[in-house]
């Protein structure tokens, strides 16, 4: 339950602390005094979007801050923990959470968790174990089909919920199914095609038989080729520097006279010594890099024209591969991964086949599913509106009668069920859909009858109401404040009320009171008992707060309220 709330900047509110506690809290407060603010700054808590517009003017931001009371092991402390955050023991299994939102002017949000920043996610996550929120806009959507379904599954409980589960992962399956095979039927033609194209380039790369970085070495063999004479002569001139046949002396003869004579000397001056030995290694040398010159003038002569040619024509081969495929590596990948693309293309009969068969057999799964999850939504649909008739007699409409009618309707992944609520409001009139034959204040009862028989089965531990009583008004007034009362014993209840005969029946009455010095409008909270309590119940009833009549009438309906609950 939420045991504190404080806004700060929110809306007209400048600072307001709101004490909430067990029990039936009611909000009640001028119009315009920013009674709405309250559930606004709850839903902030609850991970809603944030509208910079809610910032108080002239403020630079707006902060909400609340306390909750939850399990210490539950649901929630364990998405808490999960979030980094923190939860503050208090004994007998419990434990206080502290959730806290801010809104800058310029539209920034920032959440924390037990004292830990956190995505306003985590908000939302922890929203559906803490709070049902009802206001106005929720009457409205009670017209709508999906919400009359969820109302149904929600009093429906494990048993359709667990149906729900099972038929839409068996509707999931069928639908992979239908979209790989469609996929499958719908290109048959373009994967033919693609797989005709695959086996001609694969047969291409098979016959050429490429090599790792082939073209780049014919490249360079090609090159020496076309300059052989020009690298003949090159070679040949340096050959005949180091080595000749001829009388004129060589490099390599030198360079041995060199050494003789230093070796000679050496035997004076052994420094000289260390000269003779590099002259022997420079003749070592010498000698090698004649031979090496002359193996490579060998290789020229014996590569002549021909193989010029027939470099060409492999680099004529490979380029065509290079020029379908990007880049002879580009080749050389395809031929590694077609195969495999090509099995699985050259299979599409087969998988069609296969396809149909599973897609057949997911079919008749989802069928009966869907067939098990109606027959639990009939099931709850009979004993939905007997239980919602009840709680309707109770809110002063004794005669009405509510009907939960389930029929086949379009597949989705919700089921195949219509589900519509309907109402006959009094004897002899005919259950006609609540989207279309009810009042405002019927569908607020409604709405407030489907709640609790929900809160029944589905438990919420705290239950706002904003202004759902709008529309109603004496008698029925009164029963809407005693049913509040009532659900008030199993859950915690906040209501925003603008009704003396619902706050009557509140045990924590809280006053948004609203002040102006001319320029700045600004709204507080007041915590209300005995005569200030009196007065707002005057107030609310005849718009004077010092009527005696309207004072004695409040103080009938407070009395009322402690001694007939």
């Amino acid at each position: 339950m939420i045991e504190q709330m404080q806004l700060r900047d929110l809306g007209v509110i400048a600072e307001a602390t709101l004490p909430m506690g067990p029990g039936f809290t009611a909000i009640t407060g001028e119009t315009g005094a920013g009674k709405t603010m309250v559930v606004t700054g709850l839903g902030l808590l609850l991970g809603q979007r944030a509208d910079s517009g809610a910032v108080r003017a002239g403020a630079s931001q707006a902060s909400v801050e609340g306390v909750w009371v939850v399990p210490d092991d539950g649901p929630v402390a364990e998405r808490v923990r999960e979030a980094g955050g923190e939860l503050e023991p208090i004994g007998d299994g419990s434990a206080e959470l502290y959730l806290g939102r801010t809104l800058s002017a310029e539209g920034r949000s920032r959440a924390t968790v037990g004292g830990r920043t956190a995505p306003a996610g985590v908000l939302s996550d922890l929203a559906d174990s803490l709070v049902v929120v009802h206001g106005q806009s929720d009457q409205l959507r009670l017209r709508s089909a999906s919400a009359q379904r969820e109302a149904l599954d929600r009093f429906g409980g494990g048993e359709i919920a667990a149906a729900l589960r099972d038929y839409q992962g068996k509707y999931e399956v069928r639908r992979a199914l239908d979209a790989e095979l469609g996929i499958l039927v719908q290109d048959r033609d373009a994967r033919l095609r693609e797989a005709d194209e695959l086996r001609a380039a694969l047969a291409v790369i098979e016959q050429a038989d490429p090599q790792p970085g082939e073209d780049e070495e014919l490249a360079a063999r090609a090159e020496r080729l076309a300059h052989a004479e020009e690298l003949r002569a090159a070679a040949a001139s340096a050959h005949a520097v180091l080595s000749t046949e001829g009388d004129d002396p060589d490099v390599i003869v030198l360079v041995a006279e060199a050494r003789r004579t230093l070796e000679r000397a050496a035997g004076s001056d052994p420094a000289l010594q260390a000269f003779a030995d590099q002259a022997a290694e420079i003749g070592y040398r010498t000698a090698d890099l004649a031979a090496d010159l002359s193996g490579y003038l060998a290789d020229l002569d014996e590569s002549g024209p021909h193989e010029l040619a027939a470099v060409e024509d492999r680099r004529a081969v490979l380029g065509g591969l290079v020029r379908a495929h990007g880049t002879l590596q580009s080749a050389l990948d395809l031929l590694q991964t077609g195969s495999a693309r090509l099995a699985e293309l050259d299979d599409d009969p087969e998988r069609i086949e296969r396809l149909t068969a599973q897609r057949a057999a997911a079919a008749s799964a989802v069928d009966d599913a869907a067939a098990v999850l109606t027959a639990a939504r009939a099931a709850a649909a009979l004993r939905l509106g007997e239980a919602v008739s009840a709680e309707l007699h109770a809110l002063a409409m004794p005669d009405a009668r509510v009907e939960v009618e389930v029929s086949p309707g379009t597949e989705t992944p919700h089921g195949r069920d219509d589900v519509v609520i309907l109402l006959a409001p009094h004897p002899g009139a005919q259950p006609r859909p609540v989207a279309r034959g009810a009042s405002g204040g019927e569908l607020s009862r409604v709405m407030l009858a489907i709640e609790v028989v929900i809160a029944g089965a589905d438990p919420v531990p705290t239950f706002v109401f904003d202004e759902v009583d709008a529309g109603i008004g004496g008698a029925a007034a009164i029963e809407v404040g005693r049913r509040l009362g009532r659900l008030a014993r199993s859950a915690q209840v906040i209501a925003v009320t603008h009704l003396a005969q619902v706050a009557a029946f509140a045990t924590n009455h809280l006053s948004v009171v609203k002040s102006s010095d001319g320029t700045v409008t600004s709204s507080s909270v007041r915590q209300l008992d005995g005569a200030e309590r009196e007065a707002e119940m005057a107030r609310l009833l005849s718009g004077l707060a010092d009527s005696d009549a309207a004072l004695t009438h409040a103080r009938e309906l407070l009395d009322t309220a402690r001694t007939h609950p």
